[in-house]
């Protein structure tokens, strides 16, 4: 788990940067990012999904509050790669030269993205992962 934060948080890093430099784009840099965002959400969910959710649910037995955790992290789950599409569209598209047609809305996006993922992680640091007993150091 900590290896899959970190990389989330590597790439909320890198997203913020890039909402950061707007309008000026490091094209490159959205080109990289573009094709790492789906993959590496896709993978991690599904260790998530597969491990450490069924885990919590089995420590949660009896506890209604923590079973709807699981279901509504299940759902971010879904909204987070879904919104990952659609930020991959743009930074592909900035990637090959498009121009950015409104950087402000570009950056509301950016931000509001990497801000759900960095609450996402977050609310599994604090409530989940002690839970089941792994403790994740920052």
């Amino acid at each position: 788990m900590k290896s899959a934060h970190r990389e989330k948080l590597q790439l909320c890093d890198t997203l913020e940067k890039i909402a950061d430099s707007l309008p000026e784009v490091d094209r490159w840099k959205c080109l990289g990012t573009a094709n790492a965002i789906v993959p590496l959400l896709r993978s991690i969910h599904q260790y998530e999904e597969s491990i450490i959710f069924p885990a919590y649910e089995v420590a949660a037995v009896g506890s209604n509050a923590k079973l709807a955790s699981a279901r509504r992290l299940r759902a971010e789950h879904v909204e987070d790669e879904c919104f990952a599409g659609e930020v991959t569209e743009i930074l592909l598209a900035i990637g090959r030269g498009e121009t950015v047609e409104n950087a402000e809305a570009l950056e509301f996006m950016l931000r509001g993205f990497f801000k759900s993922v960095r609450r996402h992680i977050a609310f599994e640091r604090e409530h989940v992962l002690p839970i089941i007993g792994i403790i994740e150091a920052g």
